[in-house]
């Protein structure tokens, strides 16, 4: 199956060691294409996770003392692997996730491409030296690591989120615990295993498997030695994530849901808007935070539009995501399946119309046709909860400070995206919405050297970019007196 079969790890990573649950016990990764096994891995617990931290916290004192080349040139060395690994790893994901396998190939480089980044802005975590308020003194601000990290990262995008997290954190000296889903612990077991290969020290970089999410990140989130907590989720366990960091006030970046409105303007280029809700809608089967969630279209367009992307959306191919004509994985798993379902059900019972899809696909299981749902309103559920699956749902509306309040009339505050010529509008409409990343003719935004995350109910903090560098860092004030 795998080019290097060592890549398939069933063993959890803590302290340099490849180790198994004090318990014993374990639990099942399946395929969510058939519903197949692919292995088991270890089912820890709190305290097994909290072993990981000891290891974190006790690797951390060497590592932040390595020179900023010295973490580079691990992390590049980690690069590195991950790149000449790429499908292995490609295929573990699709296995685990469901993906297409050009998507995950994909992701494997975007992956990949957060390490190389941050290995070299590991030289550039520059402090300052601050004009005294006397003359016989200097002030000196110092840009020093956190500690340990505990990074909880979801099952959508499983090389991606953790790569994002994990790269600045080793950048700039912290060591980290990364808990992945459970749905997809293989590729953070995989990327373990090169990290190893890499060089990196023990317990600089650690992945505790589980199926016990609440009472491990529990433990993470109250455990002392754990001083900070970068969590990509919904909003439901991030509200939960953020309350249990405050008894020992952790530093918390909050990647969380979103509602994303994809507005196209009576002025845009079309085909343009077509092709960006494509790239945006359909990615990873709708499974993104980013995804266009409401498109809202103006009236005098709305149709020819819909037209337009009912056609594109009824061409694209579904099937496991092993086979290179997929276009369209399954969903994760039956809960996502049920809410999709759901949402497309409710949306035609309350008026809206079904252009093509709107049910389970011919193949069975958690496949779902591509859909696109006409004459939404404001009032569906399917305007307001995010739909997480390959489903459009189109709105209308006439002028720009409606679509602009409509927009906005949500708790969350991800992403959002506007079709637009008009150079004017292009400048005013993002910046008039409440989100925290805004394309303009462009349904893919996301890149290591922009940042990236939400406001309001969509999160708190930043990743990639140089403001990714931040979260992982303390500003120490030293005073020098008597000069």
């Amino acid at each position: 199956m795998l080019a290097v079969e060592d890549l398939l790890r069933d063993n959890a990573f803590v302290n340099g060691h490849w180790v198994s649950a004090d318990s014993g016990n374990r639990f099942e990764v399946t395929n969510p294409a058939d519903g197949k096994t692919l292995t088991s891995v270890p089912d820890l617990g709190p305290d097994d996770a909290a072993q990981a931290v000891e290891a974190a916290r006790e690797a951390f004192g060497g590592w932040k003392k390595q020179t900023a080349g010295h973490r580079a040139k691990m992390l590049n060395r980690w690069h590195d692997l991950i790149l000449a690994n790429e499908k292995d790893l490609a295929l573990l994901m699709t296995l685990e996730q469901g993906k297409p396998i050009r998507e995950a190939r994909g992701e494997i480089r975007y992956a990949a491409s957060f390490v190389r980044w941050f290995a070299e802005e590991a030289r550039r975590a520059y402090g300052d030296v601050i004009p005294p308020h006397v003359a016989d003194k200097r002030i000196l601000a110092l840009k020093q690591p956190v500690g340990v990290v505990a990074a909880i990262t979801p099952w959508n995008f499983p090389a991606a989120m953790i790569t994002r997290k994990v790269a600045p954190a080793l950048a700039v000296g912290c060591t980290v615990v990364i808990k992945p889903s459970e749905w997809t612990p293989l590729t953070a077991l995989a990327l373990a295993r090169l990290a190893e290969d890499a060089g990196f020290p023990s317990g600089v970089l650690n992945v505790v498997t589980t199926m016990d999410a609440a009472g491990v990140g529990t433990m993470l989130t109250s455990h002392p030695d754990v001083r900070k907590i970068s969590f990509t989720g919904s909003t439901r366990v991030g509200k939960l994530v953020l309350a249990g960091a405050a008894n020992t006030v952790k530093r918390v970046s909050l990647e969380l849901g979103g509602n994303a409105p994809f507005i196209v303007f009576d002025d845009a280029d079309l085909e343009a808007a077509v092709e960006g809700a494509v790239a945006s809608k359909y990615r990873n089967a709708g499974q993104t935070c980013v995804c266009a969630n409401r498109i809202l279209v103006q009236e005098g367009i709305a149709e020819e539009f819909t037209v337009r992307l009912t056609a594109k959306t009824s061409r694209l191919t579904v099937g496991p995501g092993v086979d290179d004509s997929s276009q369209i994985g399954p969903l994760i798993n039956e809960s996502a399946l049920e809410k999709v379902t759901r949402l497309i059900s409710s949306a035609q019972e309350a008026g809206a119309t079904i252009r093509t899809g709107g049910k389970v696909h011919e193949l069975g299981g958690t496949f779902f046709e591509p859909s696109l749902v006409s004459g939404v309103t404001d009032e569906m559920d399917i305007f307001s909860e995010e739909i997480f699956g390959p489903v459009s749902a189109i709105s209308t509306f006439k002028t720009e400070e409606e679509v602009i309040r409509r927009a906005n009339d949500t708790p969350f505050g991800l992403a959002a995206y506007v079709f637009t010529r008009d150079y004017a509008r292009a400048w005013r409409v993002p910046e008039a919405l409440e989100y925290g990343m805004v394309g303009v003719n462009t349904g893919m935004i996301s890149t290591p050297v922009a940042p990236f995350g939400g406001v309001k109910q969509s999160g708190m903090g930043r990743e990639g970019s140089r403001y990714g560098m931040d979260e992982f860092l303390e500003t120490k004030t030293v005073t020098i007196g008597g000069l």
